[in-house]
């Protein structure tokens, strides 16, 4: 499986950007595709997560701001990202869960600053 993420940048507090993530390959096999992101000196977090049934998950600190979906159960997936805050900055990485193996995309830059 390969990943291919796109629509990191920088951008003022309050503001938005969407990510996108289109996976390539055994695509078949994924069960779920979710965003990681690590932040300069921080662990790596999820983020946000999404089943190919369509099942979503969130991480506390952007429920309410953040939004994942997808148009098809193996189509790209997107992260929508509302109300940014400062503390979401970091590198923002588009993961992809099989039964056996856990995929993972270059990474895309977010940075929230004004």
């Amino acid at each position: 499986v390969q990943l291919q993420a796109s629509g990191g940048g920088l951008v003022q507090p309050g503001g938005s950007l969407r990510l996108s993530c289109a996976a390539s390959g055994s695509i078949f096999d994924i069960n779920a595709m979710g965003w990681y992101r690590q932040a300069p000196g921080k662990q790596r977090e999820l983020v946000a997560s999404i089943t190919t049934g369509g099942s979503t998950n969130y991480a506390d600190s952007v429920k309410g701001r953040f939004t994942i979906s997808r148009e098809s159960a193996w189509g790209p997936v997107y992260l929508q990202m509302n109300s940014l805050k400062l503390e979401d900055t970091g590198v923002y990485y588009c993961n992809a869960a099989t039964g056996r193996l856990n995929y993972r995309g270059q990474g895309t830059q977010v940075t929230v600053s004004s």
